[in-house]
């Protein structure tokens, strides 16, 4: 755990968060500023920056990151319309916490990939 870092928070509690599914090594939760109808986040027990430091260190939880993304997306109902899977890694894609996390989002049409 990493004291500054706010998903490390949230896994140990100090941080309510809007659970909506958990696994023994993954958090997920609903995003605080949504950008679709269904934006969950979700996080590694354990901190790591991105998705290549969780790789490299441990590939069965970034299996079960995965699945556990999968869920997700089968709990918050938009599984059978469709959703987006993002994995954001360093400043320039925009990632804003530096640990692991796969945004799920859905709900509706998300639109292109990329805007501009």
């Amino acid at each position: 755990m990493s004291d500054d870092c706010l998903f490390c928070r949230i896994v140990a509690g100090e941080i309510p968060a809007n659970i909506v599914h958990e696994t023994a090594g993954t958090l997920a939760f609903r995003d605080i500023a949504p950008k679709a109808p269904v934006h969950a986040l979700v996080i590694t027990r354990t901190h790591h920056a991105d998705m290549a430091a969780l790789a490299a260190a441990d590939p069965a939880l970034a299996g079960e990151l995965l699945g556990a993304a999968a869920e997700t997306a089968r709990v918050e109902g938009v599984e059978a319309g469709g959703y987006r899977l993002i994995f954001n890694s360093g400043p320039d894609s925009g990632q804003e916490v530096a640990h692991v996390h796969a945004h799920v989002l859905g709900g509706g049409p998300l639109g292109p990939m990329l805007c501009g």
